[in-house]
């Protein structure tokens, strides 16, 4: 394997090298980091590089791995051990600079580590650095006003989506093997369909939220984003919030029976309604290929789709504005907010307790006909495109469909929200590319807790469709 090779390896080709003694973590960490230095300068995905703190890491890593088995010293922490990532940079880290993107907290350093990067030490995850995104998580594009735009490692003219856009480009273009962001409306799916990875969202509560700088705590879920299936549940496992006798997420996936066959649900309603022909087409091919890997597809219809948009805009806009207000932040510095997100949280203050009470009732309505709709059917998933455009322009605020230019914003937060007020998992996988290019996302959306049946059936997909490509960097 040359140095590229390894950049874009999995997460266990590398541990397997680790543990034959033919490529040690400080080796690994060193490469990530000179990845970095040479390519950020043309994406902006990380904010913060912690070179000093990763390689003392690496280090430890090293003694560790590397000591004669069954001598003192030597420990095993399993897959993730010396393994370089990075983090979200709403994502506590004690003595790191976490901004969240903004002004506010450009010299905020934590005491304290929230509770999954203490888990993901203790599984030996070595620490690159905080990753950019979208102010406050509160918009899908990553154009930062602050820190500068994040660039979407296929075409770097356009954007990797957002919030969690720093995190998918250094996972799509080699800088880092994995990380972990969040989700409120599509924030880790649609960087993961834009930049060609994978990118899950948890069922709400399954990953402790504490010690992250939330957005709307009925919507805020967290997860990783990683190059493969297998990869993207073994960032998982260590966070994740088990049930009693609940197997690990990575053995889940890493048996998926070839023979085992898979119900989907392709919802009648919203879905199909705005989207561009070419996603259309990779959606319908990729459909191709799970019916020719044994999946029955049935048609579903869930009548509360149509109302999943406003719903979740009410629910969000106040919430946001009150962790805001509450933070002492808003109004009263509102200057030091970009433009966009300071619109969003004056459109907090305009939602009546009518209106947001409204919501959460029609969410509870929406959890219960999801389930009962896969319930009856007898689906394990359903099946839809993750985004209905590619990767627009930098600073393409609008996007022409059906002959009528509707905000760029709103299409690309559109197929994600449901997933969100419903609470339920959710994983966007590549699906394939444009006729440009630029790669598109297959989503599927499962019951609560059913992460590990989400990432079987991702695996099944990737078997058969290898993603190949590599951005052109």
């Amino acid at each position: 394997m040359n140095d590229t090779d390894l950049a874009f390896a999995s997460i266990e080709e590398i541990g397997k090298l680790f543990r034959k003694r033919k490529l040690s973590p400080v080796e690994i960490t060193k490469l990530m980091l000179a990845r970095i230095e040479r390519l950020n300068p043309k994406l902006n995905a990380y904010l913060t590089v912690t070179t000093e703190l990763a390689l003392a890491q690496a280090k430890k890593a090293e003694s560790e791995l590397l000591a004669p088995r069954g001598r003192k010293g030597h420990r095993d922490r399993g897959p993730l051990h010396g393994i370089p990532i990075s983090l979200k940079d709403n994502i506590y880290t004690a003595g790191v600079r976490t901004t969240a993107g903004s002004k506010i907290l450009r010299n905020f350093i934590p005491l304290h580590d929230a509770p999954l990067v203490t888990q993901l030490l203790e599984a030996g995850a070595i620490l690159l650095g905080k990753t950019n995104m979208h102010e406050f998580a509160y918009g899908v594009t990553s154009n930062n006003p602050h820190y500068g735009p994040v660039h979407n490692p296929w075409d770097v003219a356009r954007i990797p989506g957002g919030s969690s856009g720093g995190s998918a480009a250094a996972v799509a273009a080699g800088l880092c093997f994995g990380s972990i962001g969040t989700d409120t409306g599509g924030s880790i799916r649609i960087p993961a369909s834009l930049c060609g990875i994978v990118g899950l969202k948890t069922t709400i509560g399954r990953v402790n939220t504490d010690g992250i700088i939330p957005l709307s705590p009925h919507l805020d879920c967290v997860g990783p984003l990683a190059r493969t299936a297998q990869d993207t549940a073994l960032l998982l496992d260590p966070i994740l919030v088990r049930a009693k006798h609940e197997p690990r997420l990575s053995s889940a996936c890493k048996s998926s029976s070839q023979t085992q066959k898979f119900k989907l649900g392709l919802p009648r309603e919203f879905f199909f309604d705005m989207i561009s022909a070419e996603v259309l087409n990779i959606f319908h091919a990729a459909l191709h290929s799970l019916c020719s890997l044994g999946a029955e597809i049935e048609n579903v219809s869930m009548p509360l789709l149509e109302e999943t948009e406003d719903a979740g805009n009410q629910i969000a806009w106040p919430e946001a504005t009150q962790y805001h207000e509450q933070a002492g932040w808003f109004p009263a510095r509102a200057a030091e907010y970009g433009e966009d997100v300071r619109s969003r949280l004056e459109m907090g203050t305009k939602v009546s307790a009518t209106a947001y009470l409204e919501a959460l009732e029609l969410r509870e309505k929406f959890i219960q006909q999801v389930h009962l709709v896969m319930a009856d059917a007898g689906v394990d998933a359903l099946v839809v495109p993750t985004t209905p455009i590619a990767a627009p322009l930098l600073n393409e605020e609008t996007t022409r469909m059906n002959a009528k230019d509707h905000p760029t914003r709103a299409l690309l937060l559109r197929l994600n929200r449901p997933a969100n007020l419903a609470g339920v998992p959710a994983i966007s996988i590549p699906g394939g590319f444009t006729p440009a290019g630029l790669p598109v996302g297959l989503q599927l959306i499962g019951a609560v807790t059913d992460e590990h049946l989400l990432l079987r059936i991702a695996r099944k997909f990737e078997r058969a469709n290898p993603q190949t490509l590599r951005p052109p960097l």
